[in-house]
């Protein structure tokens, strides 16, 4: 596939209230292609996460396109973004959001569970994912009995189990302490370049965005190539 896997056009967020309104972006355009790495960096409050919500259709712009594997999603009804995003899309948080009354096989699983794939397909590739991210020996472990890193290496197995076109990453590593950040990051890094999948991260670490083959400044609500 050569043919984008994620564009913007001219996008824009705004924010209204009875007082005033708050441009967040403005005029963003971006292209991303397969398997390719892009960083955002920007301090807090500039608009990095609005940013990742808008390409991932969770959030409405107030103007431009987003459009993911050449389907514009402004066109598309809820449910229809839910599939699109299910099909295309992985996502990493901060906050691993995992389910903490499953196992760390059955969160990995998830979203082809959702997707209405076979059980038995379903816990080879999660074990597959889990395995290569070094927790083959915790896979029925609840997520309460998992460290901060190895939460963050199963939300990752997650994030790829569907075998996505672009994973959006946000401050992926921000809750680990810099040890466990950079084992972490190295492991994702190797996985995306293994599996050819496509990243958008945003983070407040400059020196693991340098990693990035693009790597973008978010300030006064513009995208700078840096």
């Amino acid at each position: 596939m050569n043919n984008p896997v994620i564009e913007c056009i001219a996008l824009e967020k705004t924010y209204y209230d009875v007082a005033a309104h708050i441009q967040v972006l403005q005029h963003i355009n971006l292209t991303v292609m397969p398997g390719e790495l892009i960083a955002i960096v920007g301090n807090s409050g500039s608009g990095k996460s609005t940013l990742l919500q808008l390409l991932g259709g969770l959030d409405k712009p107030t103007r431009g396109d987003v459009l993911i594997a050449g389907n514009k999603i402004a066109s598309l009804s809820e449910n229809e973004k839910s599939r699109l995003r299910n099909h295309y899309l992985g996502f990493v948080y901060q906050f691993h959001h995992l389910l903490p009354e499953f196992t760390a096989l059955e969160n990995v699983g998830m979203p082809l569970l959702i997707r209405g794939v076979m059980p038995s397909v379903i816990q080879e590739n999660a074990l597959h994912l889990l395995e290569l991210v070094g927790l083959k020996d915790r896979i029925h472990h609840k997520i309460g009995e998992l460290s901060g890193g190895e939460r963050q290496r199963v939300a990752i197995a997650r994030a790829l189990v569907t075998d996505p076109l672009c994973i959006l990453a946000d401050e992926p590593t921000g809750n680990l302490d810099p040890r466990n950040a950079e084992k972490v990051f190295q492991l994702f890094i190797e996985l995306q370049k293994m599996r050819l999948t496509s990243v958008i991260m945003v983070t407040h670490d400059v020196t693991l965005a340098k990693h990035a083959q693009r790597l973008f400044t978010l300030a006064d609500g513009k995208l700078i190539l840096r």
